[in-house]
């Protein structure tokens, strides 16, 4: 699991295989899960993709242990 800063207000996630499965966005004073996934042809499905259960999940801080525990328990 990776998370990686693209801006000031947005971070990407990406699984333990590399895979990009969503973005953290800095929204309200939260930090605000928004799910992607792609569809067959490769393009973006917003809300989509392995994590779609967690789209809307808010955290404090980007905490890698926190987020790593709660999305990708075996």
């Amino acid at each position: 699991m990776h998370i990686q800063k693209i801006n000031d207000g947005v971070h990407a996630l990406h699984d333990p295989s590399g895979q990009h499965v969503g973005n953290f966005k800095w929204i309200n004073g939260q930090w605000k899960f928004k799910a992607i996934g792609h569809d067959p042809s490769g393009h973006v499905v917003p809300g989509g993709g392995p994590l779609t259960d967690r789209h809307n999940s808010t955290f404090l801080h980007l905490d890698a242990s926190v987020i790593r525990a709660q999305f990708f328990q075996d």
